[in-house]
């Protein structure tokens, strides 16, 4: 009906304004400055089509600056160091500490913006009903673990997956620098899509799910993952199992999608029962009032789920 076409074109915007070891300087002509623990980078962000508004000094004494290749992948390049940097350093975030790293991909083994879900996360987790059984999260994509570490510090029994050995590494890193050593947390290497579809099979139930697929990859048998192709059959196989009344989270970047598409496609899969949220990601800038975008997201909360076997 009317009212329910309305609630899905009402479109968010999610600011990561939580931090205290990160910070965003500013933004423009294609390029982000930005603070991790004591340090400056520069990296490239296409999202960033407006004019810089700090002077160009600040931007050429980074710390490290990460020249992106022409071409189609936003990833490839090399960094340029002004000045020797460590190999990692301790950030933490609300209190959860992590190990941030300049990676070959440009990347700092870790998305700043994504504190808005691991907020929305430990909310739902923290908030269950007295004496209900420990809550079963399952994160896919979960590169160097922080969504995972935040679910297991908020309680829940976590299975963190991801096809990259060396990322489940990063993460187990970050488990032992977080104190959460002992927490209950699965480290598997695998498809998503592969694992997805067998926990289903099993009859494994989750009371969240959290993903974050990428536009293209290969799990570790050498299956490829195409969004625009996959995207679907996962969500369809997330619904399969997650347990009624949970929550699911998923997120995309760089990919020529929006906001209503994603949110479309996760309640044709899961239902329109429960409470939907969807738009986009945003980091703040920290000296003036813009916003930059980062990616699209949906989340949902109470869902209907899959029965039990």
């Amino acid at each position: 009906d009317r009212a329910m076409k309305a609630r899905m074109t009402e479109l968010s915007l999610l600011i990561a304004d939580d931090w205290a070891d990160y910070a965003l300087l500013d933004s423009g002509d294609g390029r982000k400055l930005e603070r991790a623990g004591g340090y400056a980078f520069v990296r490239p962000e296409p999202q960033a089509l407006w004019r810089p508004r700090l002077d160009s000094a600040r931007w050429d004494g980074a710390d490290a600056i990460f020249a992106g290749q022409s071409g189609d992948d936003e990833d490839a390049g090399r960094w340029r160091f002004n000045r020797p940097l460590p190999e990692r350093w301790p950030m933490a975030w609300a209190g959860l500490k992590f190990l941030s790293r300049p990676t070959p991909f440009r990347h700092l083994a870790f998305f700043p913006e994504h504190s808005v879900h691991w907020r929305f996360a430990k909310s739902r987790l923290t908030t269950r009903a007295p004496g209900a059984p420990q809550a079963e999260v399952l994160n896919l994509f979960g590169y160097t673990g922080l969504a995972s570490l935040a679910c297991a510090a908020a309680g829940a029994r976590t299975t963190h997956v991801d096809a990259s050995k060396k990322a489940i590494g990063m993460a187990r890193d970050n488990q032992i620098e977080a104190g959460l050593a002992e927490a209950p947390i699965r480290w598997i290497a695998d498809d998503a899509l592969t694992f997805v579809k067998r926990e289903g099979r099993r009859g494994r139930r989750y009371d969240g799910i959290i993903l974050d697929p990428p536009k293209y990859g290969r799990g570790p048998n050498g299956e490829i993952w195409r969004l625009e192709e996959g995207l679907g059959e996962l969500l369809d196989a997330c619904a399969a199992i997650l347990a009624p009344g949970g929550f699911v989270i998923a997120t995309l970047y760089a990919v020529r999608l929006s906001a209503l598409s994603l949110a479309s496609a996760a309640r044709d899969a899961f239902g329109a029962a429960g409470t939907w949220e969807s738009g986009e990601m945003c980091l703040p800038h920290a000296s003036d009032d813009r916003l930059l975008s980062t990616a699209i997201f949906t989340r949902g909360s109470g869902l209907s789920g899959a029965p039990s076997p």
